[in-house]
């Protein structure tokens, strides 16, 4: 393990990130420690410990320019954060309800996750390590993800996803790391080799000089030997992207290239044949030999020369080094190679050379004999035969005509034999040894075919065809007479090589101007052959001849083929075609066979224009195409003559006019207004219901038409039609049809198929279309809008604001397409209520219980409705008397003031002290004792009516809950608890702080009957009625119940906290509500125990929903 300073400040951070996030599992708070782990400076490979982060990125690549790598790094960004919020859901504390599974049908997935190579080993690592048909699941018996291993991938993802931003704007502090990863990403210029020129016998001198720490230089970079034509020197980076250099290319101008970089530029087809080299690494000191020793002390790679003399120091004696030795491979395809010939640097899974397309084997001896103008450009192109000259298909290994291999080289040719004399000029004339014409001019290629010959223009020559030369004969005397000098010969091969030129670059121009006007080379040699325009001396032209000929010929080989069938017929002619049995022959007519140009066309180019040879052809052919359409099952030899001979001689242009009539009658009916029959199930034509099925629902494949017909086939089937086709079309699994198919309505208990199942975006549970759409018609017209939950599960949770939002804006979708316009109506026109008591300037009337926005700052506001006054603030009746005073002030008032509220005594507090919603603000005018689980008539919020705290449904967000019914949170000083105390106990509650109360009733107040107001339920009706249970003297004319109540407000309004009068059982119950510390000490004592516990409650706070006096 490194022990670096940078390795350990990585170590620290992802320790301490680690634990955050395994705790809390919020991405915002590891976001720092994230930052930091992105700006170390380590390799990838000790940075990254779960996944290789390398080899993720390079598949994930697309190298061709800059921007198509940032693009890539787009898409891998976007992945990540879908992978890190996978992440941050498996280490919450509060994990999503379905963690457990992942789904590939998911749109986001599918375009983030499932979008890049490697998205999925990264949700392996997480534990979604179970397949499953529609996704990746944990397996069963894991019942709670490793948080631990999930933390620290989500972290490298975190980081990994960090460094990409950073190097996509330009900010990554250490980008040298990735510049063998990414190419294009790093721009910087190109800088000067800091190689240093060491004089001969200078290097022990300067070895001595050097320290025991030296920083390691650049690696000077050493080519192998290039031309002495060269005139700039090597550079030592890549010339593209900066990084490091692998080759150089002598064709471009001595530019050096990475690996990378050097594929991309030399795939262009005007660069593909470059000759690259191969640049070794130097040693880092002398700069000229090659790397032999790798120093890990002093970071140094030396020569072995320099690494005897470096190392010999005493200090650096006990250095750690490596002998460096060329990377060898177990297989020559695991790596780029060298061809051995051309030396060009091939990608591994090449198995020719891309410039010399030689073997990947073929050593530089075995090559070396071949001409290099001889050979193929690309390997998926065609090519030409060395020995025939016969163009091949590209994916042919061997000739099709002399069967040579395609990497065979020319056959040797044995050079002609010449009289002894003088040597043939060598730039004079040459025999090309393909066409065997003679070239007048040196040249490379021949004139005629354009072919190179091995020995160019320096073959021998027969002496008859030898160029003479002047000969230095002795001079005569000068009385002698002159011999006569001998007509020359007529060369006979020269003058045939010049009617071969002469005649070839004519039948060239004229195929060339035959191409122009659509005539083919085949037509254009046809023609030659049965005009005779190929000789020089011939004026005629084979286009001209193609349009005011050939017609006629077509029509006088069409009648000779009809004649020579009917003597055929009759038995008085020699000649017998090539019949194809009796059944053909007696398919003919009286009036002989029908033929069409087109077919005598075909069969005169097939002949090569012999007109005899054409007849038999295209008889031939005839009777191949009516014994085709015979098998087909067309019996009739008229129709069949006839729709050849209208179809140009085309068997499936004849097909489709053969069954034109057979189809009128299905054409007639699917025009006409008439209902497409039914498809009967039944029937026993399979193949019939099959392509119905494939006309009508358009299934995907002949398969899933069976396998629709053998569940609509089944005994005791209740599916229709169109539910098997929808499921059919949906899977191939018959298992899995039939699950999609049988879903029972939890509430109808009837069995549909999904398709007919409805869902809320809240939850799992699916009913059927009909009770989806009359749960939530009743639940508009007679409940309130926060009823219209799952009919099932009764969700989401409505005391949860952002779920009920998020909830309103998906419902109003699906309730558009399944409720009436009137009821959808209604919906709206509630769900704008809803909306607008939100608004803090929204009041409700304790008139008429109705809303409305008031935009005034004053406490007296008047209803626009019933058009009387309340309070603002208080929301009670406005009196004169409130005008500029407080609400308390009005209240304390009308207590000292008012007689009617003296005569009610404390029944009247109560009720002006009544149930307030949290939630709307609006007031109820009752008590709170009974039941206290109150819900809002208003906004339908439910809440406890001591402490205002909401009441719960499902599994709340409160620490350490795990009650799953209904429940709410009570504070120790809510009516909840402190109700079931006697009154005596709770008056000692308020003696101990001085806190006055009654105990005898107010002048004029009834005493016979408790006529305090309350809420009461019978048979689901909820009414407001008096208490009028019997009252107890020393109880201020109330029932014991609500002098409870009573009591329990005063000690509420003086935050009185009634812990110090619980007894130690008590003591002991409220301290586990609380989460506090109960566990007692060896031999502690009661009273010891009781004074610690007693300490620990009351330093946690009373509750903070509590009604309090202002």
């Amino acid at each position: 393990m490194s022990t670096s300073p940078a390795s350990v400040q990585m170590d620290e951070a992802r320790r301490r990130s680690q634990s955050l996030l395994s705790s809390s599992g919020l991405a915002q708070d590891v976001r720092a420690e994230v930052q930091l782990m992105a700006s170390v400076p380590l390799p990838l490979s000790e940075k990254y410990k779960h996944f290789g982060v390398e080899a993720l990125l390079r598949e994930n690549m697309v190298v061709r320019n800059r921007q198509e790598v940032l693009d890539s790094l787009s898409r891998l960004i976007k992945a990540f954060s879908i992978l890190e919020k996978y992440g941050c859901n498996l280490t919450s504390p509060n994990r999503p309800k379905y963690w457990r599974s992942v789904k590939h049908n998911n749109p986001v997935f599918r375009t983030t996750v499932d979008a890049v190579k490697g998205g999925r080993r990264v949700l392996y690592l997480y534990g979604y390590t179970n397949q499953q048909i529609d996704g990746l699941s944990f397996p069963d018996e894991v019942t709670e993800p490793d948080t631990g291993k999930v933390a620290a991938v989500t972290l490298e993802v975190m980081t990994l996803r960090t460094e990409l931003d950073m190097l996509i704007k330009g900010t990554h502090p250490h980008q040298e790391y990735f510049k063998d990863v990414i190419p294009f990403i790093i721009q910087q210029d190109k800088v000067e080799s800091d190689a240093v020129v060491i004089q001969p016998g200078e290097e022990l001198q300067l070895l001595d000089k050097l320290p025991l720490v030296i920083l390691p230089p650049k690696p000077t970079l050493s080519l192998k030997p290039l031309n002495q034509t060269t005139a700039s020197p090597p550079a030592s980076e890549c010339s593209l992207c900066a990084g490091s250099l692998s080759v150089v290319c002598p064709s471009c101008d001595n530019k050096s290239f990475c690996d990378a970089c050097d594929d991309l530029f030399h795939r262009h087809p005007s660069r593909a044949n470059h000759k690259r080299e191969k640049i070794q690494e130097a040693c880092s000191i002398c700069g000229i030999s090659s790397v032999h020793a790798q120093c890990s002390t002093c970071v140094q790679k030396l020569c072995q020369n320099c690494d005897s003399l470096y190392h010999s120091h005493p200090d650096r004696k006990a250095h750690n080094r490596s002998i460096t030795t060329p990377a060898k491979t177990s297989s020559p395809s695991l790596s780029p190679w060298e061809c051995s010939h051309c030396t060009t640097v091939n990608e591994m899974r090449a198995v020719l050379c891309s410039t010399c397309e030689r073997p990947r084997l073929a050593t530089a001896a075995s090559t070396g004999q071949e001409s290099m103008t001889s050979l193929p450009v690309s390997s998926n192109t065609e090519w030409q035969c060395k020995s025939c000259t016969v163009v091949n298909q590209g994916s042919s290994i061997l000739c099709e005509v002399c069967e040579r291999p395609r990497l065979a080289t020319r056959p040797p040719v044995a050079p002609l034999l010449s009289s002894p004399g003088p040597q043939p000029d060598p730039g004079a004339k040459w025999l090309c040894q393909f066409c065997t014409y003679m070239n007048s001019k040196p040249s490379v290629v021949c004139e005629v075919c354009n072919l190179s010959g091995k020995d160019g223009p320096a073959v021998s020559l027969p002496q008859s065809l030898q160029p003479q030369t002047p000969s230095k004969e002795p001079l005569q005397p000068a009385g002698d007479k002159p011999k006569p000098t001998p007509r020359p010969r007529v060369n006979l091969d020269l003058r045939r090589q010049q009617a071969m030129k002469t005649d070839g670059l004519k039948l060239i121009s004229q195929i060339r101007e035959a191409e122009k006007c659509g005539v083919s080379p085949e037509e254009v040699y046809a023609a030659i052959c049965v005009s005779g325009g190929g000789g020089s001396s011939s004026n005629t032209n084979p286009c001209d001849w193609l349009t005011s000929e050939l017609p006629h010929l077509l029509d006088e080989i069409c009648a000779m083929a009809a004649s020579v069938q009917l003597n055929y017929k009759a038995g008085d002619s020699g000649i017998r075609p090539a019949a194809v049995g009796e059944e053909a022959g007696q398919t003919l007519t009286g009036e002989g066979v029908k033929l069409s140009r087109a077919e005598a066309k075909l069969a005169w180019l097939t002949a090569g224009g012999d007109r005899d040879r054409a007849v038999r052809q295209l008889l031939r052919d005839r009777q191949v195409k009516m014994k085709e359409l015979q098998c087909l099952g067309f019996r009739d030899a008229s129709r069949c003559e006839d729709a050849l001979r209208l179809s140009g001689g085309e068997v499936r242009g004849a097909l489709s006019l053969l069954q034109r009539p057979l189809l009128e009658p299905f054409h007639q009916r699917i025009w006409t207004d008439q209902p497409e029959p039914p498809i009967d199930h039944h029937s026993q034509d399979k193949q019939r219901l099959c392509r119905r099925l494939l006309a009508l629902y358009e299934l995907p494949s002949w398969g899933r038409c069976e396998l629709a017909l053998s569940l609509l086939q089944e005994p005791g089937n209740t599916y229709s039609l169109e539910d098997v086709v929808q499921a059919v079309k949906e899977s191939h699994d018959k298992d899995f049809i039939k699950r999609l198919l049988n879903n029972e309505c939890p509430i109808c208990l009837c069995v549909f198929p999904r398709g007919k199942m409805q869902s809320l975006t809240s939850c799992q549970c699916s009913v059927c279309h009909d009770c989806f759409g009359q749960h939530f018609t009743i639940a508009l017209r007679d409940k309130h809008i926060r009823d219209m939950t799952c009919p099932v599960c009764s969700g989401p949770d409505i005391n949860d604001p952002e779920q009920l939002e998020s909830y309103f804006d998906t419902l109003e979708i699906q309730l558009q397409q399944c409720l009436e316009q009137d009821v959808f109506n209604l919906f709206k026109q509630k769900l704008l209520d809803h909306t607008l008591r939100k608004d803090p300037k929204f009041l409700w009337c304790c008139h008429c219980t109705s809303g409305f926005i008031n935009e005034g700052v004053q406490l007296k506001v008047t209803c626009p409705s019933c058009k009387k006054s309340f309070c603002a603030q208080c929301k009670k009746p406005w009196e004169a008397q409130h005008q500029d005073i407080t609400c308390e002030q009005f209240q304390q008032w009308k207590r000292d003031n008012d007689p009617e509220y003296q005569y009610q005594g404390l029944a009247g507090y109560l009720r002006e002290n009544g149930i307030t919603c949290p939630q709307c603000k609006f007031g109820y005018a009752l008590t709170k004792g009974g039941c206290m689980h109150f819900t809002c008539s208003q906004c339908r919020y439910q809440f406890c009516s001591g402490c205002n705290n909401p009441y719960h449904k499902t599994v709340c967000k409160a620490a350490q809950c795990k009650i799953a019914g209904l429940h709410a949170h009570h504070p120790r000083d809510c009516l909840f608890y402190l109700r079931d105390w006697d009154v005596v106990r709770l008056q000692a509650v308020l003696q101990r702080s001085a806190v006055e109360f009654n105990t005898v009733p107010s002048v004029g107040v009834q005493t016979g009957a408790c006529c305090v107001m309350e809420q009461k339920d019978e048979d689901g009706v909820q009414f407001d009625s008096p208490c009028a249970v019997q009252t107890a003297p020393g109880q201020a004319g109330l029932c014991e119940k609500h002098y409870r109540e009573y009591l329990v407000s005063l000690l509420n309004a003086h935050s009185l906290d009634p812990a110090p009068l619980y007894d130690l059982p008590e003591l002991v119950r409220a301290s586990e509500r609380y989460q506090v510390d109960t566990q007692r000490g060896e031999g502690e004592e009661d009273n010891t125990y009781h004074a610690r516990l007693l300490k620990k409650l009351m330093e946690v706070p009373l509750g903070e929903k509590v009604p309090r006096n202002k």
